[in-house]
């Protein structure tokens, strides 16, 4: 039954395009719908895999039997052959009496609204409540992680999400030879294996195989060049060197005993008398006599990398780096929106942080209008769901819901301030009025009036006022120069100059 198998690959391929089809014309509004609709998508594109490769393995024919098969069917008795197949079915379906038929139509239709959808639950479960559907990164227990590691600092949350992917000095005061523990080992693992589900979650349809393979690729090549970032070439009498390839700002002198950046090279050549440095000279001798390489060169020499565990554990914590490095430059407008977002919920209470959560769980519960294809009926009821009960005018938010009204109030965003210098335009709240003196839109109006040095307009709103206080600094200003020319020196008996005031009295 080879030319069955073969019909029923082609259908399933046909109805597969179909659904796709149908889902990718929908445009959903909440994110949960979206990413729904996408790992779907995704699923569907690998079954379509799946199958072609099954298909092309019959047209192939390696062992004959589909070419067997279809010289059965065109040659010899064509009813004796049908009913030699019919029998074939009837006997399996007498020893498999219960065996399910597969329905392509029911398994790729669209679910309806009130329909139990395995994927949406799978949505549900795969995200956190912090990273609200994959619009923000949950950093939190790997900050944590970090926090715990020995010789870091201790950051805020705000100050990890913008260093998490910097593992060198000044960023990562954790020394080279201190990567090597289990711990560290551990934590960028679980770092990198994040960031790595994180994409895979949230952008089910890309070709992220392609960017893991140029990853993997890119340090194999940096590694064995030695240009992989803190962990190149060190100097082998321990000197000087450019930070700039040994993890510094580049911009001052680089001692690799202490693995510290230095402002000038007075303060590092004070520091080399000094008892720490002794001690880090001391330690790398003795490490680099242990290890048998002679010079703690080696480690930066792609032919010396090989070989020792201590290197393999190396190159190892370093492709880890590399990765995550990597994964949070692709992964650069979340990391910003994250940022964003954890300082805005600094400034809520607890009860206001779970009130917007069980909010975003019961939009995302609510059924689409737009994805169940009702009728008009259910389209009107779900726009008017949607409306947001604002009766105080209250300014939005980014998820365009009204601010707290303490926030309101404690920002004295009811209270307006007008500019007649930037055309009466008004601005609501005194931090906005505060910020504007130094936007585009205040000096521009005070150039237009004749106005240079706009430094000294703060808190300066009116055309009048702003014409009469300029118009003051340039008469106290001739009135200074003239006086200074004006002055008469007079020179005493021992030859000091002095004006004629000072000299009188």
């Amino acid at each position: 039954m080879l030319l069955e198998e073969q019909r029923f690959l082609h259908e399933d391929l046909e109805r597969l395009e179909q659904a796709i089809s149908d889902r990718v014309a929908d445009d959903h509004k909440h994110i949960r719908d979206r990413l729904t609709r996408d790992h779907e998508v995704s699923g569907f594109l690998d079954r379509i895999q799946q199958q072609s490769e099954r298909l092309l393995s019959i047209y192939k024919d390696a062992e004959g039997v589909r070419k067997q098969e279809i010289q059965s069917i065109s040659t010899g008795d064509t009813i004796s052959e049908f009913y030699k197949q019919l029998d074939g079915i009837k006997d399996f379906h007498r020893r498999y009496p219960n065996e399910p038929v597969e329905n392509l139509e029911r398994a790729y239709r669209k679910k309806a609204p009130g329909d139990v959808d395995l994927i949406s639950s799978e949505i549900d479960n795969m995200f956190t409540g912090e990273e609200a559907y994959g619009r923000f990164l949950d950093l939190t227990l790997l900050h944590e992680d970090y926090l715990n590691l020995a010789g870091v600092k201790r950051l805020s949350y705000l100050q990890y999400l913008d260093t998490f992917d910097i593992f060198t000095p000044p960023q990562c005061p954790i020394r080279r030879n201190d990567k090597s523990n289990d711990q560290y080992f551990a934590y960028v693992g679980n770092l990198a294996a994040y960031l790595e589900s994180f994409l895979k979650r949230t952008r089910p349809l890309e070709d992220l195989g392609t960017l893991f393979d140029s990853i993997a690729k890119d340090f194999e090549t940096a590694w064995e060049a030695g240009e992989v970032v803190g962990w190149t070439t060190d100097t082998q009498n321990g000197g000087p060197k450019d930070a700039s390839s040994t993890g510094g700002s580049g911009q001052g002198v680089w001692c690799s005993d202490c693995e510290k950046e230095f402002t000038n090279e007075n303060v590092y050549s004070n520091h080399l008398n000094g008892k720490k440095h002794v001690r880090a000279v001391a330690a790398r001798k003795a490490q680099s006599d242990a290890t048998g390489s002679g010079s703690p060169s080696t480690n930066g020499h792609p032919k010396a990398r090989t070989g020792t565990a201590k290197n393999l554990k190396e190159r190892a914590v370093a492709e880890r780096e590399f990765r995550a490095h990597r994964l949070a430059r692709a992964l650069q407008q979340a990391r910003s929106d994250t940022r964003v977002n954890v300082e805005r919920r600094q400034g809520m209470t607890e009860r206001e942080r779970q009130m917007e959560l069980d909010a975003l769980f019961a939009e995302s519960a609510e059924p689409n209008g737009g994805t169940g294809g009702g009728g008009g009926e259910d389209g009107s009821d779900s726009d008017g769901e949607e409306k947001i009960y604002n009766p105080l005018k209250l300014p939005t938010a980014w998820d365009g819901k009204p601010i707290p009204y303490w926030l309101y109030k404690l920002h004295g965003l009811g209270v307006e301030f007008s500019c007649e210098v930037c055309g009466n335009f008004v601005y609501m709240g005194r931090r906005a009025f505060d910020k504007h003196f130094n936007e585009a839109r205040h000096i521009y109006g005070l150039k237009c009036l004749g106005i240079t040095n706009t430094t000294l307009f703060r808190e300066i709103t009116g055309i009048q006022d702003a014409l009469k206080l300029w118009d003051k600094i340039q008469r106290d200003k001739k009135k200074e120069k003239t006086s200074t020319d004006n002055v008469i020196q007079m020179e005493d008996a021992s030859g000091n100059v002095m004006p004629e005031k000072v000299y009188y009295e």
